[in-house]
């Protein structure tokens, strides 16, 4: 197995979490390369569910090195409970490394976040005011803090000192909040660095230093393609790289040590925050309640309903490109078994005009109407089904649609959120 990539290939939520977790024993070491705790991945381990934030999925795993990329912003109070949670339950956390060059989320960027929020009123961008946004501002801004920083008391001061010179003028005259004081904010997060202190390292020398010994990795990405900050629904995004180049810059490791690309597919498709979204179906309708509830489509960060929708194969075709898909993870395909028949949009009609591809205009998008293709149901329990040839005709017939609309093949299909309810085709 050489190194692979791991991407969401749609608004999030596909289920990378599960899939993560299930080939992670097939690598040395999983790195996260992006995004915050503002992303959640969730894992099923028997009778107990993991909601994970910050740590990458291999900490499951003793002998897998699981590592927070450079390209990650990190809250050091979040990371010290999932640390906590898992050394709590008998998992240990001593392969588990910090980038130093990782940025620091602080307590003004939460309440930054919110405030943003608030002034833009209707247009909003549903952000999970966990400051991720206003975070990677301060990195581009060349102001923010970063992981080794909390390693030396003076640097960490006077640089916090120099930001809320900053800050706390918008915090006071535009947003009329309270400030904060360097006081305040060193007392609670070098608090954090004692026990932070033996999990920060230069994780890109680890990372390279891992492959040159003939390791594999998994580069295990955040939130999703139309969520990047480039190639997303701008600016309906996160802040970050969510796409495949994002694990090249977001870790310190070289494009030609990855030799696939595994983008992960839900059935169906949800979003989760504002913005356009074709083939959204109304929860009020019998069908988005059934994507809705028989796919427990609530956010595992904030718990909020997700949108629901049927496939949309455009986007599909789009994120296989922006990311050089090598391989599909189909999740959730147990959940169209309640329907008897099934809708996949296939195109776009934009004021009469049919696009096979995302509208080059944000407003087209926007009116976007989706041309569907209606597919038979197949209306039988298949969670219990393991290999390809189990599933009915109709349901395998769905796949391979998906595959020509996507060009890419369906490498692994999951029929239910247990990790043996899994078919492994081609991985």
């Amino acid at each position: 197995m050489g190194s692979a990539v791991l991407v969401g290939t749609q608004w999030g939520d596909e289920g990378k979490g599960k899939i993560c977790d299930l080939i992670a024993p097939d690598f040395d070491c999983v790195v996260r390369f992006q995004g915050g705790n503002n992303a959640g991945h969730t894992i099923v381990v028997g009778e107990r569910k993991y909601g994970l934030h910050q740590v990458p999925s291999g900490i499951m795993y003793p002998d897998c090195i699981s590592v927070i990329g450079n390209g990650c912003v990190v809250n050091p109070k979040v990371l010290l409970e999932e640390i906590d949670m898992f050394e709590g339950d008998g998992i240990s956390t001593a392969n588990l490394k910090v980038s130093g060059n990782a940025h620091v989320i602080m307590p003004y960027h939460m309440v930054l976040d919110g405030a943003y929020e608030e002034l833009l009123g209707s247009h909003n961008i549903g952000t999970t005011k966990r400051g991720i946004g206003p975070c990677y501002q301060d990195k581009m801004a060349r102001i923010g803090l970063r992981m080794q920083d909390l390693l030396d008391e003076g640097v960490f001061r006077d640089k916090l000192g120099r930001v809320l010179d900053r800050v706390n003028p918008q915090l006071e005259k535009i947003f009329g909040l309270p400030t904060f004081t360097v006081d305040q904010i060193a007392d609670e997060y070098l608090g954090y660095a004692e026990r932070l202190r033996p999990y920060i390292c230069e994780s890109g020398l680890l990372l390279n230093d891992l492959l040159e010994q003939g390791k594999s990795i998994l580069f295990e990405g955040a939130q999703a393609t139309l969520l990047d900050i480039d190639h997303g629904t701008y600016p309906f995004v996160t802040s970050s790289n969510c796409t495949a180049g994002g694990a090249v810059t977001g870790s310190g490791v070289g494009m030609k040590n990855i030799d696939r690309v595994l983008g992960i597919m839900k059935a169906y498709i949800t979003r989760v925050g504002s913005g356009p979204m074709p083939t959204e179906l109304a929860y009020e309708t019998e069908e988005g309640h059934i994507l809705t509830e028989q796919g427990f489509e609530y956010g595992v960060t904030t718990g909020r309903r997700r949108r629901c929708g049927w496939f949309d194969g455009v986007i599909a075709n789009y994120s296989a490109r922006v990311n050089g898909l090598t391989d599909i993870a189909l999740t959730k395909l147990d959940v169209l078994s309640a329907f008897d028949t099934i809708k996949v949009c296939v195109a776009y009609d934009v004021d009469g005009e049919r696009y096979t591809t995302i509208p080059e205009h944000e407003s087209r998008f926007a009116s976007a109407v989706p041309v569907y293709e209606e597919l038979p149901g197949w209306k039988v329990d298949i969670t219990g089904c393991r290999r390809f040839e189990d599933l009915p005709v109709e349901a395998r017939d769905y796949v391979s649609f998906i595959e020509d609309l996507a060009k890419t093949r369906v490498s692994i299909v999951a029929v239910g959120p247990d990790r043996d309810q899994t078919i492994m085709r081609s991985w």
